[in-house]
């Protein structure tokens, strides 16, 4: 598409994130004499154009040249981030007095395209300040239209910067579009570990599921299997699956904050998400298995001494993934500094894992999502529950996701379902373990989510019970959406 010509002279104003391809619009528009930038301004009072403490001197010229070049009735070109409503309308007041036509230049970049060019710089910008600056793009867009300014221009990506990498972008919310990420809860790699792994990871790619969550156990749990088979330990598992480089949202589903100091937790979460580009999600919990506490030495506290230590985890990773350095001091934690980079590339969801009232109000407090069982009667339970939790302190109900653990038995047909639940059941009566897993083949469990979806579902973590190889992931594709 071949622009319009913009009035000349004039006043343009650049209004964009960084990455949104500013500079480069302009500087195939405009003579470099013509363009105002503070990154270029910041290089000649400080040491370069990315040395923030010399913001302040940079903008003080800048607002000086503006002016002058204003008053002469020559074009002007500010190249910032355009955010700053008061500066805006003082170059907007000059041009007025001046009589130059006054227009604003805005870019509609995606903001997963932000954030590529952003990770391919010398000096990025740290993922929570770009965060900040695409929240006050959106606020900024806003109040240009009451402004007055004589027009608004929007430039798409294609002529911002030329073409537009395929970028694949993980959504950042479990809160919106209903989908199904499968959960690896049993490890029967054989002797080639990494190619299990991996075969999974391209056939969860290939099956069209959003990602993979992997348990956060020391030892084998007595619902997935026996103790002697392997568990491979979680943040390195996933920092593998990270490697393979798949579009797939990875994360813990859920590691109990006993484990870890929740400093480290947020460390390693904001490093994986850091890695694949802002696709981690954090399911957390207060943690319920003595026995592994036990077997690793580790303190295994009462039940509300754990949920009160999960409170104080989330307030403690949120604190340290926030911009800035700064002490915080919030109701449960103090922490005398928040130094912690990588940053996430993105937002991070938390989802809280468990059914009990006081996680359910953990969740609708501090948390991005619940996670609870997928049968119907925890659910009648357990979304209400939510619900009212969210009304007390003023969320709205979108705001926390409602997703579940699911553990299915899926055949290819009626007769594999049930060859499958005699395979499973152990001593469990086959009819009671078929409806505890919903044995059936893959298009009642499609029907099944869909009705999930309807009750206000928004995420299934899919577990199967018996997956073996890659091929038990292919069969599920036609779940990837309801």
């Amino acid at each position: 598409m071949v622009d319009a010509p913009l009035p000349d002279p004039a006043l343009v104003v650049l209004v964009g994130p960084s990455g949104a391809g500013k500079s480069t619009w302009a500087a195939t528009r405009f003579r470099a004499q013509e363009i105002v930038a503070s990154d270029d301004l910041r290089a000649v009072v400080g040491s370069g154009p990315s040395d923030l403490e010399a913001s302040a001197d940079a903008f003080v010229l800048l607002d000086q040249i503006v002016a002058a070049r204003i008053g002469r009735g020559l074009t002007t070109v500010v190249d910032t981030l355009g955010m700053e409503p008061e500066r805006r309308r003082r170059h907007l007041g000059l041009a007025r007095a001046r009589g130059l036509p006054a227009v604003a230049v805005v870019f509609e970049t995606p903001v997963a395209l932000v954030r590529h060019r952003n990770s391919r710089r010398d000096r990025p910008v740290p993922a929570a300040a770009l965060a900040g600056q695409v929240r006050r793009h959106v606020d900024a867009v806003a109040q240009l239209r009451s402004e007055g300014w004589d027009q608004i221009r929007l430039v798409a990506p294609d002529s911002a910067a030329g073409p537009v990498p395929q970028v694949q972008s993980p959504p950042t919310s479990l809160s919106h579009d209903f989908g199904v990420i499968l959960q690896v809860s049993r490890f029967p790699w054989g002797e080639e570990p990494l190619a299990w792994l991996t075969d999974i990871a391209r056939a969860t790619e290939e099956a069209g599921l959003q990602g993979i969550a992997l348990m956060d156990h020391l030892i084998q749990i007595p619902q997935a299997g026996r103790a002697w088979e392997p568990l491979p330990e979680l943040w390195v598992t996933l920092g593998v699956l990270a490697g393979l480089g798949t579009r797939l949202r990875l994360g813990p589903l859920v590691s109990p904050v006993t484990f870890r100091p929740a400093g480290i937790t947020a460390k390693a979460a904001a490093t994986l998400d850091a890695i694949t580009g802002g696709g981690t999600f954090l399911g957390i919990g207060a943690g319920w298995w003595a026995r592994e506490h036990a077997a690793y030495g580790l303190p295994f506290p009462s039940p509300r001494e754990r949920l009160d230590g999960l409170e104080s985890a989330i307030e403690t990773i949120r604190a340290l993934w926030a911009a800035g350095t700064k002490p915080y001091a919030g109701q449960r934690v103090f922490l005398p500094e928040t130094t912690g980079y990588p940053r996430p590339a993105g937002a991070v969801p938390i989802v809280v894992g468990g059914t009990g009232a006081r996680s359910l109000r953990v969740a609708a407090r501090l948390g991005d999502g619940c996670n609870v069982p997928s049968d119907d009667a925890t659910l009648a339970r357990a979304i209400p529950l939510l619900r009212a939790e969210c009304d007390a302190v003023g969320r709205p109900h979108e705001d926390v996701a409602v997703t579940v653990l699911d553990v299915p038995v899926v055949g290819r047909d009626r007769d594999d379902a049930w060859a499958r639940v005699e395979r499973l059941r152990g001593r469990t009566p086959a009819a009671t373990y078929a409806a505890r897993h919903h044995a059936g083949c893959v298009s009642q469990h499609r029907d099944r989510y869909a009705r999930l979806s309807e009750r206000g579902v928004s995420s299934v973590f899919l577990a199967l019970p018996d997956l073996s190889g890659p091929e038990d992931v292919l069969a599920l594709e036609p779940l990837a959406s309801p």
